[in-house]
């Protein structure tokens, strides 16, 4: 660790933090031990803690305290995390009614927050002091397994409208005391890619944060052109927000010339869950406490998948209890090669709505199509979008080396893997924009899976 890092981390870092009123560093220290605690003496703070986020929201939370009233819910009794399946699932329909009611009486300072809406309506929600703290610490926690603390180089490749209508001359100040340079996702052209490059080789970051998609983006111009990236001595790439495939791993991995780790969480729901060098998913346990659920909300174990829900501990402000998360995924029972006790994710196999529906019912990973287009020679982009069961759409960005004639092989492949009777559109088009909030989707679906089953 440089002198100044050390500076930034241990002084610099903590004084800002504690003049936000953050307990950031003394959750940070505390994860460090408890992530090798004995499971029992984990799981014990989890309920401890869980039966204080009932607690206080059954007493200062007006949306909780009439449920827990309704349903007879007694937080003074909750003695295992079991005890959550008696409340129901949370959804975003239901934030979006009862967003009033969901503020704590006692909650000050609350910072207002949404979700890109890249599936609907944007998702407009509350956090408080206490969840920021607690999720910053978590990020900390992750990045000091890979050897990178808060004052080494960092590039951010972000596309959230918060962070980026941000940028006044104190926020300006304090990236560059920390070394954190923020580049903008909303607009990959050539040019601005070439710049970012540019940028990338200047500041030499330890690590990079950021969209997988937008860094795999940058790594593929880079490595048409023959520049190199991996003489810089990135020590990580840490990858979140998104789904990430092999084949953006092996790209970055390759041009950038460092490890990439997987972070998966969300604005929403908090940071769920950080990759370690050893290669576990491991969950924030201590903060967060994940339930896998089927199609009828009966929660699932180890080995099974289903819709990740979550109940964010650090939330009395604005609880998040049971939240939808609309993610797929799949806890794992094994220990981490690591020694670390947190329990890890197997795998996130991306949104409900990554998922294609076949015109039988057939639910598969949008990968059964990307397979089809994604080695194509000459495809720089593409996105596919089933409209329903009867229509997908596959939109393709391409230079001269893509060869038309492949174009009919594409609709049939689509048709092999849907159903012969659906229509697949090919279009070739000029560009194919980010969400509103910078990311980028391979796959949408917008039929329901369980609905469409249930049709057959």
């Amino acid at each position: 660790m440089s002198l100044y890092t050390r500076l930034v981390s241990d002084l610099i870092f903590p004084v800002q933090e504690r003049l936000k009123h953050h307990d950031t560093v003394r959750v940070r220290r505390e994860m460090e031990q408890s992530q090798y605690w004995p499971a029992e003496k984990l799981e014990a703070l989890r309920v401890d803690r869980l039966r204080a986020l009932c607690d206080h929201a059954g007493r200062h939370v007006p949306y909780y305290r009439d449920l827990f009233r309704r349903l007879d819910f007694q937080p003074e009794k909750v003695d295992s995390v079991n005890a959550l399946q008696r409340l129901p699932l949370l959804d975003k329909a239901t934030i979006r009614t009862h967003q009033q009611g969901l503020k704590s009486e006692q909650a000050r300072g609350l910072a207002r927050f949404n979700t890109g809406g890249s599936s609907g309506e944007p998702l407009i929600f509350f956090i408080g002091k206490e969840r920021v703290a607690h999720d910053v610490a978590a990020k900390w926690r992750a990045t000091r397994w890979w050897g990178v603390d808060i004052g080494d180089p960092e590039i951010v490749l972000w596309g959230s409208p918060i962070e980026l209508g941000s940028q006044d001359r104190l926020r300006l100040l304090r990236d560059a005391l920390m070394r954190t340079k923020l580049l903008p996702a909303f607009e990959m052209s050539p040019d601005r890619v070439a710049g970012f490059i540019r940028e990338i080789r200047a500041m030499r970051p330890k690590m990079l944060f950021g969209y997988p998609s937008a860094f795999s983006h940058i790594a593929q111009h880079a490595e048409a052109h023959g520049t190199r990236l991996d003489d810089l001595g990135i020590r990580v790439a840490f990858v979140t927000s998104e789904q990430l495939y092999d084949h953006q791993r092996a790209l970055i991995e390759r041009v950038f010339g460092c490890p990439v780790a997987n972070g998966y969480g969300g604005r929403d729901a908090g940071f769920i869950a950080h990759q370690c060098p050893a290669g576990g998913l491991h969950l924030t346990h201590e903060d967060i406490i994940v339930e896998i659920v089927d199609a009828e909300g009966h929660v699932q174990g180890p080995g099974q998948a289903g819709e990740i829900v979550v109940t964010h501990l650090a939330t009395r402000d604005f609880p998040f209890i049971r939240y939808r998360s609309g993610d797929v995924g799949v806890l794992d029972d094994r220990p981490c090669a690591c020694g670390k006790t947190l329990p890890l994710l197997k795998e996130v196999r991306g949104r409900t709505s990554d998922f294609i529906v076949a015109r039988d019912g057939t639910v598969m990973h949008g990968l059964a199509l990307i397979y089809i287009i994604r080695d194509l020679p000459g495809v720089r982009q593409f996105k596919i979008v089933q409209e329903s069961l009867d229509l997908t759409r596959i939109l393709l960005v391409t230079d001269d080396r893509f060869d038309a004639g492949r174009l009919t092989g594409i609709q049939r492949d689509a048709k092999a893997r849907l159903g012969e009777e659906v229509t697949v559109e090919v279009r070739l088009v000029d560009d194919i924009p980010p969400e509103k909030s910078g990311k980028y989707r391979y796959v949408v679906s917008h039929v329901d899976a369980a609905q469409a089953k249930a049709q057959e």
